[in-house]
């Protein structure tokens, strides 16, 4: 693992280590000293457990390969993990990097109350041969309890009652509501995770590395590579040498200079890991009106669409065709923009990478004057949903939302160095990427500004913090499909369906009432009408000059 860079990064770099090795940050970080930060230890203290998790997992990796084989051994063919946010997005990148594991259970991963993403899933599956894995920090997320309440029942009517608790797992913190459900209801097993990790830094404990070993993939390899750039991150290494600080004062410097929409460019094998990353950057540092905007999974382009508000970071397998994207970085710093390149060797080498970023971003933080470990504007969105949701209970009838502007009315307002937050309530698909994907393209070419992409309400747990919280540089475009076949939620006065469209409606208020520009679009359901033709209908001619 190696870190490149030209002459104007360094000089970046260096300047911003200066400040930070005067400030003495990494050993206060180690000492866990949160006036790094801020003055008060509220959700400061209480979250650093991430810094040493990877040594707690190496003393419980022969118990979960233990468990992983027992799971094998009993004819799962399916887990299903249930989960949003943090709890979920660090194995769905593991997932997606190392994909199936011959002898071991298929890993899925569900993480939208969308009622075509929850059938998709059901009918993806055999009830009989699958282990649902229900995730979640606090023990009370609406999402995973609802998630688990479908498929209990499910299980319940398939196998019987007696029988059932054996199909699930809990992934929790100690003491919650979920952990109470799992005790009740006879679960398989609980894992029982460090109170003092917060769920965007916790792809290295339970919540990462338990549905990692259950798929088969070799979780002592990332906890290794992790550990071996703990060690490199120590607080005896010089701040010159340490590579998370060099990839944190990068981050932070430049988006003081106005260069905050940091956009990441990875090698095929590691394409997925923008997933977990855009959560870690945006829900810890977009607050305060300040943030650094993570740009993922962007198209490329010719060089002079991207603006001065960019910065770049080429994460690069040593193993991959790197062909194109090693022509686009050329062409890119020829242009004088700066650009961080980081060598790895292998996939493993994301367990090194989440230690990093990790760090980096804690000490991006501390550039910034923010509190990189709380999550402020998130809990907004969820009040607006619950209020939507008690509404529609005594109503059966879900609140209109007219005081919004039209798409055309939005984008008419677009400024330098803005940026476009498209937010898709919909089942996410190759064709629906793709067709996002253009949408991206087409709005980058006629604007100039940078976008990114989030499938509701997963994002809602991710970038959302950053939409509220973060500068007031974002123009947000919903999207809506309305389902053609809605799921009831049993015991509840409401289905999957009404509870996506309070999310969506819920958000719009929110960010309403921070004062961000938004428009809205809904789309019918016609499973004979393909997405592109709903795109090319109804949101493309928008952008046509």
């Amino acid at each position: 693992m190696s870190m490149r860079h030209d002459n104007i990064v360094k000089t970046i770099i260096e300047s911003a280590l200066s400040d930070l090795d005067r400030r003495d940050i990494v050993r206060r970080i180690w000492q866990k000293d949160h006036t790094v930060w801020k003055p008060q230890p509220a959700e400061i203290t209480n979250r650093l457990g991430w810094l040493t998790v990877a040594d707690l997992m190496r003393e419980h990796l022969a118990a979960l390969q233990s468990f992983a084989l027992d799971i094998a051994n009993s004819g799962i063919k399916h887990i299903v993990l249930l989960g949003m946010g943090g709890s979920s997005l660090g194995a769905e990148v593991l997932r997606q990097t190392f994909g199936t594991t011959h002898g071991f259970p298929e890993l899925i991963i569900l993480d939208s109350t969308v009622p075509d993403s929850i059938r998709f899933v059901k009918d993806s599956i055999d009830l009989h041969h699958t282990l649902f894995m229900v995730s979640s920090k606090s023990g009370s997320t609406t999402e995973p309890l609802m998630f688990y309440r479908y498929f209990r029942e499910l299980i319940e009517s398939t196998i019987g009652s007696e029988k059932a608790g054996e199909h699930f797992i809990a992934i929790t913190d100690s003491g919650t509501p979920l952990a109470d459900i799992a005790a009740r209801d006879g679960f398989r097993r609980v894992f029982t995770n460090p109170a003092d990790i917060g769920g965007r830094y916790s792809v290295l404990s339970y919540f990462g590395l338990a549905p990692a070993v259950a798929a088969g993939i070799n979780i002592n390899l990332l906890i290794e590579r992790s550990r071996l750039m703990k060690a490199a991150c120590a607080s005896h290494v010089p701040i010159q040498d340490n590579p998370a600080v060099h990839l944190g004062a990068y981050m932070g410097s430049l988006a003081l200079q106005g260069r905050d929409k940091l956009t990441l460019f990875t090698s095929p094998s590691v394409h997925s890991f923008g997933l977990w990353l855009e959560q870690l950057i945006a829900e810890s540092t977009g607050k305060e009106g300040k943030g650094i905007i993570p740009i993922v999974d962007e198209p490329l382009y010719d060089v002079f669409l991207y603006g001065e508000d960019r910065c770049f970071v080429y994460l690069r397998c040593q193993k991959d065709d790197n062909s194109i994207t090693d022509n686009m970085i050329k062409t890119l710093a020829s242009s004088g923009h700066p650009i961080l390149t980081i060598d790895i060797q292998d996939i493993y080498d994301l367990g090194a990478e989440f230690y990093r970023w990790e760090f980096a971003t804690a000490v991006a933080g501390a550039l910034l004057q923010i509190n990189p470990f709380d999550q402020p504007n998130v809990q907004q969105s969820k009040r607006e949903t619950e209020s939507i949701l008690d509404q529609y209970a005594r109503s059966q009838r879900l609140p209109e939302n007219t005081d919004i502007q039209s798409p055309s009315a939005l984008f008419a307002g677009v400024e330098k160095n803005d940026y476009c937050a498209i937010m898709a309530y919909m089942r996410q698909t190759p064709q629906t990427d793709e067709q996002l994907t253009e949408l991206r393209r087409r709005i980058t070419k006629k604007y100039g500004i940078a976008t990114t992409l989030g499938y509701g309400p997963r994002f809602l747990h991710s970038t959302g913090q950053l939409h509220k919280g973060g500068p007031g540089s974002g123009i947000f475009l919903q999207i809506v499909i309305d389902t053609e076949s809605d799921i009831p939620v049993p015991g509840a006065p409401y289905t999957f369906g009404i509870i996506a469209a309070a999310q969506a409606l819920g958000d719009i208020k929110a960010l309403q009432s921070a004062q961000r520009r938004i428009a809205s679009i809904r789309l019918p359901a016609d499973k004979d009408m393909a997405i592109q033709k709903v795109m090319i209908r109804d949101v493309f001619p928008l952008l046509e000059n």
